[in-house]
């Protein structure tokens, strides 16, 4: 038989302040370097397109597989951004209650950045027809 090394109250109270954190340190890690590598592709491609005419960057800006990292950061720079803020109320607000609303508050908006961010990536992905 194993010895349980718990204290009853442990088992009542749960993990104590140890519910999520190590998850949320490492999410923050991966999304750092996530967000590093997507900067640089973006930065890169910016810089090759430097001095290309309209229709060239416009037929570039065009394909699909273009959009693919700038959503990543989107997504991936939003979700860094959000687990970021939502130390701020588990450090500094101690009642349930406020830290509640608090989290309502707060969480909203990150979507909202993300939806506006997805928007402005994905609208007018075809080149248009007749124009140059």
């Amino acid at each position: 038989m194993i010895k349980e090394t718990r204290s009853p109250l442990s088992h009542i109270r749960g993990p104590g302040s140890a519910k999520a954190g190590t998850r949320d340190f490492l999410i923050r890690r991966l999304t750092d370097a996530a967000n590093a590598s997507l900067a640089l592709l973006l930065i890169a491609s910016i810089i090759a397109l430097t001095g290309a005419n309209y229709s060239t960057v416009r037929s570039y800006l065009g394909n699909p597989l273009v959009a693919i990292p700038p959503l990543q950061l989107v997504l991936c720079g939003t979700w860094h951004m959000r687990i970021g803020m939502q130390i701020v109320p588990e450090d500094y607000i101690h009642k349930e209650a406020p830290k509640v609303i608090s989290f309502g508050f707060e969480q909203s908006p990150f979507a909202v950045v993300a939806l506006a961010g997805i928007y402005v990536v994905l609208k007018d992905r075809h080149p248009r027809q007749g124009t140059t």
